[in-house]
């Protein structure tokens, strides 16, 4: 099988969420992808950050739209780590959670940061 590689830009809207008893933060999420991955994603995510810098997050993501013009869906799940010296971010395709012309992708993305722009990177496999 061979892998494909799509990337472009996504706008981003986190909504914090007013949760006083827990311990961490809980966001949600609201994407607008562009490019050859075109479409909307909608999420919620939990971060934590310490005094001394070091933070993590998780989020799931529903992701609705077409990838390289094959319309469906699927669930983005994301990983982030922070240390003063560290960063670690992956971000999976859900196994088995494609729809429509996408019921059979699988793969990771990048995310990257420039100049306050956010860019993605995917990697998948449609089968």
């Amino acid at each position: 099988m061979t892998t494909l590689v799509v990337s472009g830009s996504f706008d981003v809207n986190i909504e914090p969420q007013q949760d006083s008893d827990a311990p961490a933060g809980r966001m949600v999420l609201r994407k607008l992808y562009h490019g050859a991955m075109s479409g909307s994603g909608v999420g919620q995510m939990l971060s934590k950050r310490i005094d001394n810098g070091a933070a993590a997050y998780s989020a799931i993501e529903e992701f609705v739209g077409s990838v390289d013009d094959k319309q469906g869906s699927f669930t983005l799940v994301h990983s982030g780590l922070m240390t003063g010296d560290e960063q670690t971010l992956k971000i999976y395709i859900l196994p088995g959670s494609g729809t429509g012309e996408l019921s059979n992708i699988s793969g990771t993305m990048d995310i990257i940061q420039q100049n306050s722009e956010h860019q993605y990177q995917l990697r998948y496999v449609l089968d």
